[in-house]
């Protein structure tokens, strides 16, 4: 995944903000009253006008603004305002024969360029509160939000833009939607932090550090210990997915990429120490010291649980139904021995990790990837000797698997070339239970399969 940024889309294509007729050019102050003729004239020519402009509108109310007329083309212009139950009020230009252009109420409400009111303003009571027809838009994306602030930032003869900062959550988000605006179409809601400042579709009503104030909540609710650094907040990217990524840095050493959903819950916190793959990993954490610093807090860990083993390297590996939340499981490898481990570090430090060596963790559901098989066969070969099996070396080994009462079993191959065993287990907690010479062993699960232990006798 790499940075991108969502408003490309849109960047290039928002011109029409208001009206651009006489009428919405004059001088004369916007209206603050609606006369009962204004009424009548808006509804008689409402029902036409939401045909005609594909209006998602079920009209409550409506009112004529006026009329106009290019002193050049003599083509005359009129101006209605409508207020629709339940949505975005609008107001339509209908000029001549030409197809009406439709306005939000949002868009039609700016100020004008000297910052006076616009009379083309929306003043209908069902028009009173614009922002709250954008509710059933930003209900249809998920994404929680109660608008405190919204800007439009104008349309195309596709996509009505606008800009809004949410109650639930300071950052800001540019909504799209289609134009004239319609709840059965699709809408989008991107955080602001995914525009660039410098883009001709940009947020003006939050700025960067309060677009970046996600990530304190974002690691706030990740049950990590994250003091946040004053300069330890960045923006990654979006994947096409919609999924958001951000970068923590935090004073106590460590840092993460967050992943947040486009809904904007966290999915998960991703340790810079295993973050390469994203967007080419942390820059604000050195995660090179934080490796070095991780291998020997592992190596501490592992040692205190009778694993004695110089970490030199691990890989993070998914928790299982039965493992506690907020504990670690990774594969260990050491410098100082071949064979390597599945160590679970709990989520305390003053409670001891459960070491599970490469030739058993199958059994417990993880398979070892960073060393060889062969290195761990020495573990079997003891196992073998502590009941009484002593001639065989153990050269090969496969996992069976477990039953349903919790019996696990493992095939192995002797290097004297005669039959090998099946060894029986209990799990959860592993224990060695019996050894079965494979000749006898035709019943658990198809027998032995491993070369050398088939059509052989003891």
């Amino acid at each position: 995944m790499r940075a991108m940024h969502i408003g490309l889309a849109v960047a290039l294509m928002l011109s029409a903000l208001a009206p651009t007729g006489a009428f919405a050019a004059a001088k004369a102050p916007p209206a603050t009253t609606v006369s009962k003729e204004d009424r009548a004239k808006g509804m008689a020519a409402a029902p036409a006008l939401i045909t005609a402009g594909n209006v998602d509108c079920q009209l409550a109310d409506a009112r004529k603004l006026g009329d106009s007329i290019d002193p050049k083309t003599k083509v005359k212009s009129s101006l209605y305002e409508l207020a629709c139950t339940g949505n975005e009020g609008v107001v339509i230009d209908q000029t001549g024969d030409a197809p009406p252009l439709v306005f939000t109420c949002l868009e039609a409400s700016q100020p004008r360029p000297d910052g006076k009111p616009n009379p083309t303003a929306c003043i209908l009571p069902g028009n009173a509160d614009p922002k709250a027809g954008l509710a059933p838009y930003i209900a249809k994306t998920g994404v929680p939000c109660t608008p405190d602030q919204v800007r439009p930032l104008g349309h195309s003869p596709t996509a009505t833009v606008f800009e809004l900062v949410c109650h639930e959550s300071s950052g800001g988000y540019i909504m799209q939607t289609s134009a004239p605006p319609r709840v059965d179409q699709a809408v989008a809601m991107n955080p602001c932090i995914g525009f660039s400042e410098s883009g001709n579709v940009k947020c003006i009503l939050t700025d960067r550090a309060t677009q970046l104030s996600v990530v304190d909540k974002l690691i706030g609710s990740s049950g990590k210990t994250c003091t946040v650094k004053a300069d330890g907040r960045a923006f990654i990217g979006v994947a096409q997915s919609g999924k958001m990524y951000y970068e923590v840095a935090c004073n106590e050493g460590k840092g993460y990429v967050l992943e947040q959903d486009p809904k904007g819950a966290l999915i998960k916190a991703v340790d810079c120490i295993e973050a390469d793959a994203i967007a080419g990993g942390c820059k604000l954490t050195d995660t090179r010291q934080a490796k070095t610093d991780q291998n020997n807090l592992y190596g501490r860990f592992a040692k205190k649980a009778g694993y004695n083993c110089d970490v030199s390297g691990y890989a993070p590996l998914p928790l299982t139904a039965d493992i506690p939340a907020h504990s670690e499981v990774v594969e260990l490898t050491c410098s100082n021995r071949p064979d390597g481990a599945i160590a679970i570090f709990p989520a305390s430090s003053s409670q001891t990790a459960t070491i599970y060596d490469c030739a058993h963790s199958e059994l417990e559901g993880y398979r070892c990837s960073l060393s060889k098989p062969s290195a761990a066969y020495g573990t079997l070969t003891a196992e073998l000797v502590s009941f009484g099996k002593k001639s065989c070396t153990v050269s090969n080994a496969r996992a069976v698997g477990v039953t349903a009462d919790g019996r696990g079993y493992t095939e192995v191959a002797c290097s004297d070339g005669l039959q090998g065993y099946m060894i029986e287990y209990a799990v959860k907690p592993l224990a060695m239970k019996t050894v079965i010479v494979c000749s006898e062993a035709k019943g658990i699960a198809g027998g032995c399969t491993l070369a050398g232990n088939t059509g052989k006798k003891g």
